[in-house]
């Protein structure tokens, strides 16, 4: 197929990358409004070629796939369907659904669309930050299904097999509830944690030197750009928050059985969220 991808950061630059290691794409167009991420991209070989012209990069594609951050997501997505032919399919890689679902719900080229959301990252952006392979193993969840046309779906469920991904199948409601439990949430705590040490510890060789694994994992995505995630929370602002109030519900519960000096009521919880270990390994 000829793919053109619209965005060319971290999703759009890897899924270029793994595009070519498994044989395919027989040409891939970029289309990227910073010149410099455009040049980059070029660079590093992402993509054969840029184009400047939107219409003329969509016109030109068997599949085009839409990985601009989220805020601009809703504006672009309707005008690529505005040029979209029947036989061409199109795709998104964005981590909420609900706001984009709603914003071409009638529009005559939607069955051509199939919403997808690749559960695959690193906290770093643009095109040097897209890594080969990033996609192997992971869990591609594609919403709304229903109203996408089945000759699309297909497509779009061979090539995420082929990029030896797992699909998972969820409305677009369900998909933003479950996705701010199991991942809005993280990159927000980790942006709070962040701010907690920088705010207490002033001495950055001391953070420096002492960090270890555990907080070099746990804050870890607080360098995740803010361009990517505060139109995530935005749209998804309902739903982040209502996993915001329990996490501090469960915090404020931690400080109390330590301020309480409530040692066994402290193990209880620990031991409570060890249960994780039977869904996670």
């Amino acid at each position: 197929m000829t793919i053109t991808i619209i965005g060319l950061g971290l999703i759009g630059g890897s899924l270029a990358l793994s595009l070519r290691q498994h044989g395919l794409a027989r040409h891939l167009i970029g289309v990227e409004n910073s010149p410099a991420h455009a040049r980059r991209a070029l660079e590093l070989g992402l993509v054969a070629e840029i184009e400047t012209d939107l219409a003329a990069a969509v016109r030109r594609a068997d599949l085009i796939v839409v990985a601009v951050p989220m805020d601009a997501l809703v504006t672009v997505l309707p005008l690529v369907l505005d040029v979209t032919e029947p036989h061409q399919v199109v795709i998104d890689v964005g981590s909420t659904k609900q706001a984009l679902l709603a914003a071409v719900a009638r529009h005559p080229r939607r069955g051509r669309f199939v919403a997808a959301h690749p559960m695959a990252g690193t906290e770093h952006s643009g095109p040097e930050a897209a890594v080969s392979g990033l996609f192997e193993g992971k869990t591609v969840v594609l919403c709304d299904t229903a109203h996408s046309d089945p000759d699309a779906v297909r497509v779009v469920e061979q090539l995420f097999q082929a990029l030896l991904m797992r699909l998972l199948y969820l409305g677009g409601a369900e998909h933003d509830l479950h996705t701010a439990y199991v991942s809005h949430i993280s990159h927000i705590t980790s942006f709070a944690l962040a701010l907690t040490v920088l705010e207490k510890e002033k001495e950055e060789q001391r953070i420096f030197d002492l960090a270890s694994g555990g907080f070099e994992s746990t804050v870890r995505l607080a360098k995740s750009a803010p361009a990517t995630w505060v139109p995530i929370f935005r749209q998804n602002r309902l739903n982040v928050l209502d996993v915001l109030d329990e996490h501090l519900h469960q915090l404020q519960h931690l400080r109390e059985l330590l301020a309480n000096e409530d040692y066994n009521g402290l193990t209880d919880s620990i031991r409570q969220a060890n249960h994780i270990r039977k869904i996670l390994p």
